[in-house]
């Protein structure tokens, strides 16, 4: 006796199911693994990708290199940091933005304002104070911050000092300016050529100039000689050209005008824009490389 095949007990034989049902079911089932084996590729490769970092809150503690490292003695147990821009590398000068708060750059003004007279220049071997007239046409004033009784100055000579990594016992008195319209500083340079001043017995390293206000229109830092552009014997003083750094209220700018060496760099030739709308304050730090007497 013959017996027919069944796939289980109760269960439909694949001959009673006919070729083209065979056929349908068979491609459901390639479908089926083909999608699954599909997701589940994709769920290891997404484990295998790194995921995108996030910035931990203190709260749920800081890497190691936020931490900061032992001190020495006069040192200081927190990490800080003081943005800035390079903006040029012939001359080296950098770029501060939101250096000091509006508050305290009106209260520098506030202070300088009833001191004013008019700026006066160092003179080379045979100038005098009558054949250099309209070089510099801007008013001024000297104040150290030991004489500030708000202890603003102080905070910025401090801030000034970590910025440039030069004690702030090398800074000269804050030199607090005020250009008008038309007036300016025709192109020149911080440090002093003994060869045209005479011997010095310190010399000017680097100049931070920050700014007190906002300029509606002219009263740009200016290099003339960036990237040794310009450097000839025809090129006019007078004329406001090259890498120009326009004012705005808070920012500071740091420039060097000697190399490590001790030269003097060519490049840092710079002046003060005419302006043309509105008013420049500014507030001036010589830094030497000696300590200064406050």
């Amino acid at each position: 006796m013959k017996i027919k095949g069944r796939l289980g007990g109760g269960g439909v034989g694949w001959s009673s199911l006919g070729l083209p049902a065979v056929f349908l079911l068979c491609l459901f089932f390639f479908f089926a693994g083909f999608f699954g084996s599909t997701l589940l590729s994709q769920q290891d490769v997404s484990s295998l990708r790194p995921r995108p970092r996030v910035l931990e809150s203190e709260s749920e503690g800081a890497r190691d290199i936020d931490k900061p490292l032992p001190r020495g003695q006069t040192g200081e147990d927190y990490v800080a940091g003081i943005p800035f821009q390079v903006l040029s590398w012939k001359p080296r000068a950098l770029y501060f933005p939101r250096f000091a708060t509006a508050e305290q750059c009106e209260s520098i003004i506030k202070m300088a304002k009833i001191h004013l007279a008019p700026s006066s220049l160092a003179l080379r071997k045979g100038e005098t104070a009558e054949n250099t007239k309209g070089i510099r046409t801007s008013s001024g004033m000297f104040i150290s911050a030991s004489e500030d009784t708000t202890g603003i100055l102080d905070l910025i000579e401090e801030k000034i000092a970590r910025a440039t990594l030069i004690p702030r016992t090398h800074g000269e008195a804050f030199n607090v300016l005020r250009y008008e319209i038309g007036q300016r500083y025709n192109s020149h340079y911080d440090a002093f050529n003994p060869a045209e001043y005479g011997p010095q017995n310190s010399q000017r390293i680097a100049s931070f100039l920050l700014y007190l206000s906002d300029v509606e229109e002219g009263g740009e830092t200016m290099f003339p000689f960036e990237n040794g552009l310009n450097m000839d014997a025809n090129y006019d003083y007078r004329k406001c050209t090259g890498l120009k750094v326009r004012p705005r209220q808070g920012d500071g700018l740091l420039f060097y005008s000697l190399f490590p060496n001790g030269t003097i760099d060519q490049t840092s030739l710079h002046g003060s824009c005419p302006v043309i709308s509105g008013q420049k304050w500014v507030a001036t730090k010589w830094i030497r490389n000696q300590a200064q007497d406050d």
